[in-house]
């Protein structure tokens, strides 16, 4: 159980959850907690306008995630960060985990003694306010409910009320501001632990609170947990119970949810029936793990049992080489010494990689073992929707856990065996050429690697490049390991490491150049490295509409290129491609136009609502125009009312410039309206919505129009 205490503390306060809440990003923290990293902004001003004012640099600012760019969700397959807003400008400290948070904007006021706070309840969160996840750094805006938006994990909860039964310690005081002091009563009314200062001082025994009823820890521990648990509700309709699961939003809904909200055309199913799925989902998962775990355990004993060999094969060779070399006169014993060393150093050398070996799976393994023995705690909860809520991140980390486990993990990285031996026979007018004769010839390293030009290529921003081993090496490899730089002349990095002589390397930035290297490794080290190639990425993107990410209602044709809708109401498609980077533009023909629709042009986060027109959420930057005139819309704000607008066979044009950071748009070729968005930073997808009403085609690789060229006649030198 005590492997699992890490998966129970929460990451701001460091301090097992207490009241945990659910972030979108499935990741916990407590309520309390919550509040204390919330950020006001400015009345009216987004996180991203209000980076846009210039006021400073977040410490998550695009910008300087842009620049990791082998780390970004544009730029690699291997890492991401999602499309988020970057909080405001705020100083950042770090918590006892070592997670980095953002206080308050404000001090909290002074406590006041007269006054009570019911426990469990906060003050209003102001208008306008973000919370960024302290682990994954994802901000979202908060709604006028505030935190009450985000499910309670109950779950979690009755996790830790049970693993803190199991410790038996001490109640702590739920009120003392810096360390908590041993509590003393607690009330069954406020379901609070006091110690005794702090009764006096917020519990004071006389008005309503006479009434309530005091008893000691202990008995208050064991009526918390015999209470009944509460009831899930929904965070939109906070009187209704959940009843359905929706498969498309992964989450629980209320009857209410289905009839007249959000989730009112999406495919839902039975609760317990999810809830059983789920749990047998999980239950699975969990016996591969549990089976790399017990592979993990033995693989622990074997390097054990190496290091006592090595030990022994140690003293053995030592006690001969001194036998040796005590045989022969003098001159020998200076050589004995030079002998010894190199022993010693081999000897040195097999413990550090075997005792590296087991601490790094040591670690490893407790991790394991945390994750088995909480998920396993979660199993034996019996709220189904509170498991639901928390069921899939859970499969993810088990899978993700499991997958680290590879052979390649559970394998010695050394021998046991010193491949050295003393030969006594020479004469003595030889001595000083004495030196150790191997007992076996060692495998030597693999060979260097050979690109293969011809199959070397990019398309786009990705770059496939090929290999092989010179056609007269005869040496075993276990493999390859191919590094990339970020593009800009920074350090390599690792973004393939396997058996196989070809890779693709997808996510790359536009117009940029890579250079890449390959070397080979077998058990007896690694090899040099290949001759660095230079890759250069498209100058302009090709891309298609992604029938993945979707609304249901969109329907694709012409090779996806082409896309209507079979709804009314307007849905939401992505291009495939996503921009962090460059300048960018495409186009789109307008085929169908029936019944003056406002279809909508322009960009989007990944995460973007599928649903409603584009711009309506905080997600999307667009402009919707009809058949007489068009607006710009973000956030559900209209601006810059223009006249003209479209009808069938006209062509809209969207300019995406991240190196100036502004968006564009075009009709007929001619601009339309002023630059519509500016202070655009992080990763964007071409994106539109539309109705049954409307079909366009895509048009990708054009050029960049003169009315860009004209404003902007000297780009800058490396567009990136």
């Amino acid at each position: 159980m005590e492997e699992m205490e890490e998966e129970l503390k929460c990451p701001v306060c460091g301090s097992l959850f207490r009241e945990p809440i659910i972030l979108p990003c499935s990741h916990n923290i407590c309520l309390a907690c919550a509040r204390n990293i919330s950020v006001q902004t400015p009345d009216a001003e987004s996180p991203q306008s209000s980076r846009a004012s210039g006021s400073g640099v977040s410490d998550y600012d695009y910008l300087d995630l842009d620049k990791m760019s082998l780390y970004s969700e544009a730029d690699s397959g291997y890492g991401s960060y999602g499309g988020f807003a970057s909080v405001p400008t705020t100083p950042c400290q770090k918590s006892p985990s070592g997670v980095r948070v953002f206080p308050p904007t404000a001090p909290p006021p002074p406590p006041q003694h007269h006054l009570l706070l019911h426990p469990g309840s906060l003050p209003p969160i102001p208008r306008n306010s973000c919370i960024t996840c302290p682990q994954c750094h994802r901000s979202l805006i908060l709604d006028d409910r505030g935190l009450r938006s985000f499910p309670k994990n109950r779950v979690l909860e009755g996790v830790v009320d049970r693993y803190q039964q199991s410790k038996a310690a001490a109640l702590r005081c739920q009120l003392c501001e810096k360390s908590p002091k041993e509590a003393t009563v607690m009330c069954e009314q406020c379901d609070v632990f006091y110690c005794d200062p702090c009764r006096l001082r917020c519990h004071p025994p006389r008005g309503p609170l006479a009434k309530h009823h005091l008893v000691p820890p202990a008995q208050g521990r064991v009526s918390r947990r015999l209470s009944p648990r509460k009831i899930s509700t929904c965070t939109e309709h906070e009187l209704e119970n959940h009843s359905m699961y929706c498969v498309q939003c992964k989450i629980p809904v209320c009857y209410q949810c289905l009839e007249e909200g959000k989730h009112s055309s999406h495919e839902v199913k039975a609760l317990g029936a999810m809830w059983k799925l789920h749990k047998g989902q999980l239950s699975l998962a969990l016996n591969i793990l549990s089976d790399r775990a017990k592979e993990a355990k033995e693989f622990l004993v074997q390097l054990r049992n190496m290091v006592q060999q090595i030990q022994e094969n140690s003293v053995e060779l030592e006690a001969c080489l001194v036998a040796q070399c005590d045989a022969l006169i003098d001159a020998l014993n200076r050589r004995k010494a030079q002998l010894l060393s190199r022993v010693n150093k081999e000897h040195e050398h097999k413990l550090k990689v075997v005792r590296d070996q087991i601490s790094h799976c040591t670690v490893k393994l407790r991790q394991t073992t945390g994750l088995m023995e909480y998920c396993l705690e979660v199993i034996k909860e019996n709220d189904p929707s509170g498991f639901l809520q928390i069921s899939d991140a859970l499969i993810r980390r088990v899978h993700m856990t499991e997958n680290q486990w590879g052979k390649a993990t559970l394998t010695p990285r050394m021998t046991t065996d010193f491949d050295l031996t003393l030969d006594s026979g020479p004469l003595l007018q030889t001595i000083h050429q004495l030196d150790f004769v191997q007992i076996k010839v060692p495998s030597p390293v693999p060979a260097t690697p050979i690109l293969q030009l011809e199959e070397c290529c990019t398309h786009n921003n990705s770059a496939t490049l090929s290999w092989k081993q010179p056609p007269l090496s005869t040496v075993q490899v276990d493999g390859y390991i191919l590094e990339l730089d970020d593009g800009n002349g920074g350090q390599f990095r690792e973004v393939y490491v396997g058996k196989e002589t070809m890779c693709t390397v997808d996510g790359l930035h536009f117009n940029s150049t890579y250079s890449s290297r390959v070397k080979a490794f077998n058990k007896s080290g690694v090899g040099q490295y290949s001759k660095t190639l230079v890759m250069q990425t498209a100058e302009i993107a090709w891309f298609t509409f992604d029938p993945s990410s979707a609304h249901p209602d969109i329907i694709f044709s012409n090779d996806n290129l082409t896309v209507t809708c079979n709804s009314y109401d307007d849905r939401v498609v992505l291009g495939k491609t996503g921009f962090s980077r460059g300048v960018h533009y495409w186009e789109l023909s307008v085929d169908r136009y029936d019944n003056h629709p406002d279809p909508a042009f322009g960009v989007a986060r990944a995460d973007v609502l599928k649903d409603v027109m584009l711009g309506k959420d905080d997600k999307a930057w667009a402009m919707y125009v009809d058949n007489n005139r068009s607006w710009f819309m973000h956030s559900n704000s209209h601006t810059n009312r223009t006249d003209g607008g479209i009808s069938k066979g006209t062509t809209v044009g969207v300019l995406l410039d991240l190196a100036h950071g502004t968006l564009t748009f075009s009709v007929n070729d001619e601009q339309q309206g002023p630059i519509a968005f500016d202070s655009m930073e992080g990763l964007f997808f071409p994106a539109i919505s539309l109705n049954r009403n409307v079909q366009v085609t895509l048009h990708t690789g054009l050029p960049i129009p003169e009315f860009h060229t004209a404003r902007n006649p000297e780009p800058p030198s490396s567009v990136c």
